[in-house]
């Protein structure tokens, strides 16, 4: 104990840059415990939690990818081959009869796209990832589907029966499309723009949409669309009620969509993360979501750009640090994360094993 504390007290009086070092450490071993239990853990025909379809699958092989694995490590081949199985003749990566073609093509294509970049690529993906794309672009709600621009699902893409927009599947649309190449010049990411910037809570030349007025508070809820909804439920005068992953959704795709630093949208919903910043739960939704959020949060402030984010009361936070020590406190002795509250499938220990990965993948 003694050694110890010495060992501590002479790390102490290191320089910043050597301290910095710690997180790295800890950040890599809890890489390594997620990487053992995802071997451990995939079925026998590479897949992972099969029964919701081939997302979980690509969200994994994605975190192991971003995490230093190559796509010819036996575990990434298996996933890839697997997802290789579920491309669809109109060029979509998803189910058979599934709902969620939007969310599963765009997952996949994020790792397909990612197994293509490595120098280790098994195979060539570009026609897999050209006819993806298309299969996206045309799932996007436009004036194909009878809905010009004044349309409040315009720009959006959704899932379900009806395929309803909202801003998870029209973040993971945008995302899909800029891990592609596809910048603000893409007729397909200005159209999701203005879709995100009417699920703001925030009245601008971009968002007349009657909810904007009503809370106005600069952070993002679900979807204005079909007389519009949030996950965190509605305010007494109607509003949509901003909350925390939809808020890190909206700001990383109005980044990638091109939108400034000094523009007023991205200002408000900086403001209002800077209210509400915490690790502790996914803001005004508590547990629910929980480790989505993380990864979401993690991708918008590496979006941002800057090593530490300031809260409403100025404490600059060292946003990756921070997340590691969380992600490590929060990992079970097995390697993996689970979340106690079910919604979304997160009590799937794959599932929130697969977003705190693609968390950590920020953080290096």
């Amino acid at each position: 104990m003694i050694c110890r504390l010495i060992a501590v007290a002479m790390l102490a009086a290191l320089p910043v840059p050597v301290q910095a070092e710690e997180p790295a450490a800890r950040r890599d071993a809890t890489v390594a415990r997620a990487v053992a239990y995802l071997r451990a853990a995939q079925s026998e025909d590479g897949s992972y939690s099969s029964f919701a379809g081939p997302a979980i699958t690509a969200l994994v092989a994605t975190g192991l990818m971003d995490n230093g694995l190559t796509p010819v490590d036996p575990t990434v081949a298996r996933t890839l081959t697997y997802l290789e199985g579920f491309v669809q003749e109109d060029g979509g990566v998803y189910g058979p009869d599934s709902m969620y073609r939007n969310y599963e093509t765009c997952v996949a294509v994020q790792c397909l796209d990612r197994a293509a970049k490595s120098p280790n690529a098994p195979r060539d993906y570009a026609d897999t990832l050209a006819g993806a794309e298309v299969f996206l672009k045309g799932l996007q709600w436009d004036e194909a589907e009878g809905h010009d621009p004044t349309s409040t699902s315009y720009g959006g893409a959704g899932y379900g029966k009806h395929r309803r927009p909202d801003l998870s599947n029209t973040a993971f649309l945008v995302e899909a499309l800029h891990a592609l190449g596809r910048g603000p010049e893409d007729p397909a990411i200005q159209r999701a723009l203005l879709f995100v910037s009417r699920t703001q809570n925030l009245e601008s030349e971009h968002n007349t949409t009657p909810f904007s007025v009503k809370v106005g508070d600069g952070g993002f809820y679900y979807t204005p669309a079909a007389g519009g909804s949030s996950q965190a439920g509605e305010t007494e005068t109607g509003g949509l009620r901003s909350y925390g992953s939809m808020t890190y959704a909206g700001l990383k795709s109005m980044i990638y969509a091109g939108v400034g630093p000094d523009d007023p949208r991205v200002q408000a919903a900086r403001t209002w993360i800077a209210r509400h910043y915490t690790l502790e739960e996914n803001p005004q939704m508590g547990s629910a979501g929980y480790y989505y959020y993380l990864h979401t949060f993690a991708k918008a402030l590496a979006a941002v750009g800057d090593e530490t984010f300031a809260d409403a009361e100025g404490v600059q936070h060292r946003w990756r640090a921070e997340l590691i020590a969380k992600l490590a406190e929060l990992q079970t002795p097995a390697g993996s994360w689970i979340n106690p509250n079910e919604r979304w499938l997160e009590a799937d220990p794959n599932l929130s094993t697969a977003y705190a990965l693609l968390a950590l993948a920020q953080c290096q």
